[in-house]
């Protein structure tokens, strides 16, 4: 079975986290997901999250701490997750590879419907960011 190592930035901006509307024409289409991606060969996660948030968003976001990894799997392949708090250093999240985005308070993340492989993932994140002291701006 395929396998796929993806790196995944729950991105904060004060008190807020970013969320991102897959294209309506791709897998999961109109869902929403935290914005992340495939490892490439020879890339570092931190390397491919700089690469993803880049490519998709045009944003830049510092790892802060790293959530435990969240595997899935979905017929064809398995997922594994390894998803990163981010806090948000620059620029304002553009629309390349999502049709839209929004920043959310944490608790409002099951308000929203995201692929299966996130459901444990968002219940880590709002654990983790209604209990931890989150940087209040980015630098």
């Amino acid at each position: 079975m395929n396998r796929i190592d993806a790196a995944i930035a729950i991105v904060i901006r004060g008190q807020k986290v970013l969320i991102c509307q897959r294209k309506a024409d791709d897998t999961f289409g109109n869902l929403w997901e935290f914005p992340g991606g495939k490892q490439e060969e020879g890339e570092t996660l931190e390397q491919c999250l700089a690469r993803e948030l880049r490519e998709e968003l045009a944003i830049e976001a510092r790892p802060i701490a790293r959530l435990p990894v969240v595997e899935h799997d979905y017929p064809h392949v398995l997922i594994r997750l390894h998803p990163f708090i981010c806090a948000h250093s620059r620029g304002e999240p553009q629309h390349l590879e999502c049709q839209a985005s929004q920043w959310i308070d944490p608790h409002q993340l099951t308000e929203f419907e995201f692929p299966p492989a996130n459901e444990g993932l968002i219940r880590q994140t709002i654990a983790f960011l209604m209990t931890s002291a989150l940087p209040s701006a980015s630098p």
